[in-house]
């Protein structure tokens, strides 16, 4: 791929998706777009990028070279005192204040869920720390760019690498056995998660999201450059409820990006809330 075809392609990428591929990404996407090219059978890189421009009107083909651009690492209670804090601080503080008005609501987004492990977590969450859980109404919204992944994610069976940090107590009550090397989600807890493709650069789709109690978004603005993850972090702000919480990864600070929210702390984690 040469320089040129490498700003071609990942300015049309930007485009459509918000993720900035940096000049040092060039053999990371050259490997993924001969890929793609193989199976259709394509020589010359040119080539390709006209047919995502103007021979695929429905995305198909765009959206197939979008699955293989995104890492998909993820494991159930991964940054575990980060969720302790949601658990234990957050989620107690907006459940006691909600039901105090006569809320049982409980809405959560899970943006950039990948294969599942998230948005089943915070269920799980959920289920162990609510004591009268089944008087609430609780749905979590999990989405993702990549439809392989989201497929995966409804189908909730794991490898035991996944689910290598669930405590015991909660495996046993929150899995089912499938084999020797697989786990199944509940029904219980696969009931609170609805799927849904959503690109997070689209800000028509995102601007209909509203009425969120916790907005997760972690590991996923470090595909994108200082201008998207401002935009999509203050579009965040508008869609969760007074009092709201935002979870970002580890590495990433919502203070550095926006000044929409208020810092506060949670059992020694720093936290943002509306």
């Amino acid at each position: 791929m040469t320089a040129s075809e490498f700003d071609s392609l990942s300015d049309f990428i930007y485009r459509k998706t918000g993720i900035r591929f940096e000049s040092k990404k060039l053999y990371f996407l050259s490997n993924r777009i001969r890929k793609r090219m193989r199976l259709l059978g394509i020589e010359t890189v040119s080539e390709y990028i006209r047919i995502l421009r103007f021979a695929d009107p429905k995305n198909l083909e765009f959206q197939k070279l979008t699955d293989l651009l995104t890492i998909n690492e993820t494991y159930f209670f991964r940054d575990f005192s980060q969720l302790q804090a949601f658990a234990e601080s957050c989620l107690i503080e907006v459940a006691e204040k909600k039901a105090a008005a006569g809320d049982r609501t409980l809405r959560i987004w899970s943006a950039g869920c990948s294969t599942g492990e998230e948005p089943y977590t915070l269920g799980i969450i959920i289920l162990e720390m609510l004591d009268d859980v089944s008087d609430w109404d609780i749905s979590i919204l999990a989405s993702d760019i990549d439809l392989t992944v989201l497929n995966k994610a409804r189908h909730a069976v794991y490898e035991t690498r996944s689910i290598r940090d669930v405590p015991s107590s909660y495996l046993k009550r929150h899995f089912q056995k499938k084999g020797d090397e697989q786990y199944r989600v509940s029904e219980q807890v696969r009931r609170m998660v609805t799927f849904e493709h959503i690109n997070l650069s689209e800000k028509q789709e995102i601007r209909k999201k509203r009425g969120f109690d916790f907005i997760f978004c972690r590991n996923v603005l470090i595909y994108f450059d200082d201008f998207s993850r401002k935009r999509l972090v203050d579009q965040f702000y508008v869609a969760l409820n007074p009092g709201g919480y935002i979870f970002l990864g580890s590495s990433e600070s919502v203070g550095r990006i926006s000044t929409a929210f208020k810092l506060r702390r949670a059992d020694g984690f720093i936290v943002y809330t509306k």
